[in-house]
């Protein structure tokens, strides 16, 4: 396994490959790797010739210092994990400096309001952050295809609003949420909650399940009503947001429309740890 932590080597190396008419798929991670990240690193492999994993925490998508400072990181254990799956995989570990050099600020990005609600509305440059470090992975590897998954769906449709309109040439393909077997969506954050609010935490899905039964014979707002009241009674969870929005805009539904698709987002904290997850009603 090749590991590089040079912009300038892993791009030189790509270029080899190309060379050679090896197709490249890009998997962008955190570290901290899971069944889910593995999930996409398969999906990269089964469409491509050769995979690079970026093993890389982004300071400027945080906007607590306290998160970033706890955000798991278990770069032996994560190429361990990778060596497992396949020989085929090249990782990028840079540093921030190697990122940021001394200015570590992102790129400012108009992503047409999709930003601007649920996670944007919470998350001040976050976004601004994501396109930051997802771009210069983009132009540094030069994929032909880069592997998402949904269960940040904001996220992934912002960064294909980036690739549209710095016109990138890089197909973005989102993948399924992997999921624990309480339903509770898979995270490196995960690692933080204690034993008995990570089995609780099912009941986050459970409630995205609820809301889709319901999706088409009740409204949104009543849909979203009935969330809150169901946060409101729990113990173990805060509520940060829920919402009932169109799939392609991320335009909160007031009314449904029977042309469009919807999903349904959810922001919830426990043991002080922010969790999200979203699921497809229609």
């Amino acid at each position: 396994m090749k590991i590089f932590d040079l912009k300038k080597e892993l791009n030189a190396f790509t270029q080899e490959q190309r060379k050679k008419d090896c197709s490249i798929g890009l998997v962008p991670t955190m570290g901290a790797l899971h069944t889910g990240h593995i999930s996409l690193v398969k999906k990269a492999l089964s469409e491509n010739d050769l995979v690079v994993v970026s093993i890389f925490v982004n300071p400027t998508q945080f906007d607590k210092k306290d998160d970033l400072d706890k955000y798991p990181r278990t770069f032996e254990k994560d190429i361990e994990l990778l060596k497992q799956v396949s020989d085929n995989i090249v990782v990028f570990a840079p540093t921030v400096d190697e990122i940021y050099g001394e200015n570590v600020t992102s790129q400012s990005y108009e992503f047409d309001g999709l930003d601007k609600v649920m996670e944007g509305e919470f998350r001040t440059g976050h976004f601004d952050g994501v396109g930051t470090i997802v771009e210069l992975f983009l132009r540094t590897v030069a994929p032909d295809r880069a592997y998402f998954g949904e269960k940040d769906f904001q996220q992934l449709q912002i960064i294909r609003k980036m690739a549209e309109i710095k016109n990138l040439p890089f197909q973005i393909i989102g993948c399924p949420i992997e999921r624990e077997p309480n339903g509770l969506a898979m995270s490196s954050r995960n690692e933080r909650l204690s034993k008995e609010t990570r089995e609780e935490a099912g009941f986050i899905h459970t409630t995205l399940q609820t809301a889709k039964a319901d999706f088409g014979t009740k409204s949104a707002i009543s849909i979203v009503d009935w969330v809150k009241s169901e946060f409101d009674q729990h113990p173990l969870f805060d509520l940060e947001y829920f919402e009932i929005a169109d799939e392609n805009t991320l335009t909160p539904a007031l009314k449904i429309q029977d042309n469009q698709k919807y999903r349904a987002f959810i922001a919830v904290y426990a043991d002080g740890v922010r969790l999200i997850d979203n699921l497809r009603l229609n």
